[in-house]
């Protein structure tokens, strides 16, 4: 029983920060109806960012925050200009195709940049522990867990209770009539994307002082959020956080009652029982997995 639960604690704090990916990546979705196979890759940027910040001026990457988060924001909008806007009115599998192809440049840049060793950031804090109940808590995972809970609720206060947020909500229930009624659209277009990014790099810093950061890593971090948005629900941020939460949960008892080995296989088959049994998601009410070439 004490196994169980140090395993689904260390499974739900690590669920905190994989629920901060999945709601950037909803947002994405539920407001410019684009589903970005880059956002894995975006994590990794933010926390290369981190670790050079603390490598070439001994930044602490909670500190170094206030230098990536405007950063990556403004790579979301560079994204959406250049990237997400040209192909804003082809298919859904061609959106697919496209942000495929900025996920292996963002990979490849990565390994030609920086090379394909890991690279760890070591804090006070990374190695930490603490012991509650007979349960033993990583510093570093809690820290994480709880910025990541802080952002998500930033983010649905700015969602439900700004100016900002009905307009992207607006647009996210209907967007040609929001167009109609004089909302610059393609404006706030680059406010979600920004918010979107900004959010996984966010993450990438929050995971840097207990996880090594390295060209690959946004792959792994790209398919965790994809499976969580659509167990959660497409477009329903509520459902990321249950989402991310559970999915962090599952695999974590799967590579301690299972096999390590058998961690996304396990995540895989939940994957594709919610596909076929609940399209939409647990949470979801619109359009499910069918809306981004799925079913």
């Amino acid at each position: 029983m004490e196994l169980l639960i140090q395993t689904l604690v260390a499974g739900v704090l690590l669920g905190g920060v994989y629920a901060l990916v999945s709601v950037g990546l909803n947002l994405l979705f539920g407001v410019v109806r684009v589903i970005n196979f880059a956002h894995g890759e975006f994590v990794m940027v933010g926390m290369y960012l981190a670790f050079w910040l603390w490598a070439g001026l001994g930044m602490d990457p909670y500190v170094s925050l206030l230098i990536v988060a405007p950063a990556m924001f403004l790579l979301g909008v560079i994204f959406q200009r250049g990237i997400i806007q040209p192909i804003q009115g082809t298919s859904a599998n061609m959106k697919i195709f496209v942000t495929v192809g900025i996920s292996i440049i963002l990979q490849n840049l990565a390994l030609f940049l920086w090379g394909g060793q890991y690279r760890t950031v070591s804090t006070s804090y990374s190695t930490s522990v603490f012991t509650l109940g007979g349960v033993t808590i990583s510093v570093g995972r809690l820290i994480a867990f709880i910025g990541a809970l802080v952002l998500v609720a930033a983010l649905f206060y700015i969602m439900n209770r700004t100016m900002t947020g009905t307009v992207l909500r607006a647009i996210a229930e209907d967007g040609p009539t929001a167009v109609l009624v004089g909302i610059p659209v393609k404006k706030f277009y680059f406010v979600a994307t920004g918010i979107s990014v900004m959010l996984a790099g966010v993450a990438g810093v929050m995971l840097t002082p207990f996880t090594s950061a390295s060209p690959t890593f946004g792959f792994h971090m790209t398919l965790i959020a994809f499976i969580v948005v659509v167990i959660g629900g497409m477009g329903s941020m509520v459902g990321s956080l249950v989402g991310g939460v559970l999915l962090g949960a599952i695999e974590t008892l799967a590579g301690t009652y299972i096999s390590p080995a058998l961690q996304q296989a396990v995540l895989f088959a939940i994957f594709i029982i919610v596909v076929l049994v609940r399209p939409q998601g647990l949470f979801g009410k619109g359009a499910g997995t069918e809306e981004v070439g799925l079913k």
